[in-house]
């Protein structure tokens, strides 16, 4: 029996074919060996109160303040129970496109900090590589508090930052990739 080559993956919305595809493809080789590679992918719900704030600064117009109506506790958990629906949602997606791209692959919702669920599912999981697949976040990349950095001081194994929905020939020269622990 082959050994496993876990890879934890840490997304921020659905993959789409291509991204599993992409994805997948970074273990050709592993396959070649003989090992059995598995994805662990983790979906963070979105946090309801900030949600519902963020859309009430939006309806004011005035983001620089807090929202002048106080949060009604029904509505944060309407909000949050959406917001595990939909993490739900794309995580089913996920693994649906990873197994169609001929992966083996779990996952689960969290509503931890992403980091510390990344980092504990590495720890439980004997992660050998943790893949994190976002959107571009240029402001919070240059300040180094993104996903990516904040992963990269956190846990102890080759950390590879991806941008969804772009090839790997668009992402050529932005200085990411695998960087060390």
């Amino acid at each position: 029996m082959s050994e496993t080559y876990t890879v934890v993956l840490l997304v921020e919305q659905a993959l789409s074919n291509a991204d599993a595809a992409r994805v997948r493809s970074l273990h050709d080789e592993l396959r070649d060996e003989e090992q059995q590679v598995r994805y662990r992918v983790l979906v963070p719900v979105g946090d309801a109160a900030a949600r519902i704030e963020a859309a009430m600064g939006a309806v004011s117009g005035d983001t620089m303040t807090a929202p002048r109506i106080p949060l009604d506790p029904d509505t944060v958990e309407t909000v949050r129970e959406e917001s595990e629906r939909q993490s739900a949602d794309e995580l089913q997606t996920t693994l649906d496109a990873l197994r169609a791209a001929g992966a083996t692959a779990d996952g689960t919702i969290v509503d931890d900090d992403p980091i510390e669920a990344l980092a504990a599912a590495v720890n439980e999981f004997d992660g050998r590589e943790a893949i994190i697949l976002t959107r571009s976040h240029v402001v919070s990349e240059f300040f180094h508090v993104d996903w990516t950095s904040r992963a990269r001081r956190k846990i102890g194994v080759p950390v590879l930052h991806l941008l969804e929905h772009e090839s790997f020939d668009d992402q050529a020269g932005s200085g990411e990739g695998i960087s060390g622990a």
